[in-house]
């Protein structure tokens, strides 16, 4: 048993419970991880009397991080009957991000797997209806398919009578050391209940990574020795980089420094094997004397397969994929002379250690002085003020500590979501797993406080139509922002 009354880490400006709603309120959280809804409402005295988690050991950590009965602890979401999920004040749920993460296919909605997740959701709220809802997921959750499926999330929860608000918030903006964009969507019953509803706060202090850090911890997992021949690689890249040229802005994908294969208005796969002979694939390749099969393994892997297009279009690339190729190109042609010295070192690296981003203009270029990630997408090198989002899917994108030769503790990455009170996964892979998935505690808590003592703007001569046009164009503002 754990003692949860304390705040993790207090934030500037945040009352410690509601004001105007001075009374325990009833939540119920739904797919619940490790309870970061149920640790932030906890803190702001609010009572659980229901909560679903499908992961069985997720389940058991639950039940022992908030000493609560079997019975209020429940498995597979879709398979609760909407009758036994108690009356409640207040319906969270993170639902699954998969089916709208551009990591994954973007399914939305028809998601075969998680996409209707979302409709059990809804039943629940169309037998309970309770007073307030608090939802989150990924950023391009409002964005996807053209911003459709938000559209239709947000009709379904007007249409159960609610006023719906949705924005897309950080920790870093609430002094935590973490860049962790996620939407989160807030309503309450009452078609203008949340009329004049203002987001919390945001702080717009520095940040320093180093205030969750602890000092060469004993159980950090080391770099291994690729990992550090690879950081070692791209630190002899920048210090051969000339200091008046600008490193790019752009990932650096290392495999088009000598590429010829077609992309701007065509691709590999629309010409043939026939007419890529003539050219040079993946890091000057030549693809002459190669057969069929051959070729398209010796081009990038970004450029092998068919790309969906009309019938009466031609087969291209996306334009963010063809700006990047040119862009890298360019960028090779400009500086041979000195890349052609360096990047023989490039084969003893798989494809995702080939790619670079720097996103840390302006710093000095030492990768010893920033903080790494080693992506699918690329290294990518960021300055000490934040860490990168945690990732659920693979521990290999844990945040390194370069300084030190290691990657970030489960314990530090807790810290990053205000979850250092918590009991973790005994297994690092799953620890790490767990908290990719988890919602950041102090932002809940921030939104929850304002959502909870919210009093609603009354308007006597405002008709509901004024006030939905209002309510459309500040989501109309919010996704240009995004």
């Amino acid at each position: 048993m754990i003692e949860l009354s304390s705040s993790p880490q207090k934030l500037l400006d945040m009352p410690a419970e509601p004001q105007a709603l001075s009374q325990r309120l009833r939540f119920i959280d739904l797919f619940a991880g490790l309870g970061g809804f149920h640790l932030a409402l906890h803190q702001l005295h609010h009572t659980c009397v229901f909560a679903s988690e499908l992961d069985p050991q997720l389940r058991e950590l639950y039940k022992q991080n908030f000493v609560l009965d079997a019975g209020l602890v429940r498995g597979d979401i879709t398979r609760i009957k909407t009758a036994d999920v108690p009356e409640h004040d207040i319906l969270c749920a993170g639902f699954p991000c998969q089916p709208f993460s551009k990591a994954g296919e973007q399914n939305g909605l028809d998601d075969p797997r998680w996409g209707k997740l979302f409709y059990h959701l809804l039943k629940i709220i169309k037998t309970r209806h309770p007073r307030f809802l608090m939802l989150e997921n990924v950023p391009n959750f409002a964005r996807h398919n053209n911003e459709k499926t938000w559209v239709e999330v947000k009709r379904l929860l007007v249409k159960e009578g609610y006023d719906i608000r949705v924005e897309k918030l950080s920790p870093h903006q609430y002094g935590i050391p973490q860049i962790r964009e996620r939407v989160f969507i807030v309503g309450k019953l009452g078609t203008t209940s949340l009329e004049g509803f203002i987001w919390p706060k945001k702080i717009h202090g520095a940040t320093d990574i180093t205030s969750v850090l602890e000092k060469n911890p004993s159980d950090a997992r080391k770099l291994s020795a690729q990992a550090l021949a690879c950081v070692a690689m791209w630190q002899d890249f920048l210090d051969r980089c000339p200091r008046e040229i600008s490193l790019p802005s752009f990932p650096i994908w290392t495999m088009e420094f000598g590429a010829t294969y077609p992309y701007e208005e065509t691709t590999p796969h629309a010409v043939g094997a026939a007419v890529l002979k003539g050219c040079f694939g993946a890091h000057g390749e030549s693809l002459a004397d190669l057969d069929e099969e051959a070729i398209f393994k010796a081009l990038p892997s970004y450029a092998r397969a068919k790309q969906a297009h009309a019938k009466d279009e031609p087969e291209r690339f996306p334009r963010w994929k063809i700006l990047f190729i040119k862009q890298n190109r360019d960028f090779y042609e400009q500086n041979k002379a000195w890349i052609d010295l360096w990047r023989s070192q490039l084969h003893r690296f798989p494809a995702s250690l080939q790619k670079f981003e720097w996103n840390a203009k302006g710093e000095e270029r030492d990768l010893s002085r920033l903080v790494l990630q080693f992506r699918a997408s690329g290294v990518r090198a960021k300055r000490r003020t934040t860490a990168p989002s945690l990732i659920a899917m693979t521990t290999t994108q844990v945040p390194v500590i370069t300084w030190e030769g290691r990657y970030m503790t489960t314990q530090e990455c807790a810290k990053l979501q205000s979850m250092d009170k918590l009991k973790l996964p005994d297994a690092p892979t799953r620890a790490y797993a767990a908290l990719g998935n988890a919602v950041n505690v102090e932002v809940v808590k921030q939104v929850a406080a304002a959502l909870l003592s919210h009093e609603p703007v009354t308007h006597p001569c405002s008709t509901d139509s004024d006030i939905e046009e209002a309510s459309v164009a500040a989501d109309k503002r919010a996704m240009r922002v995004w």
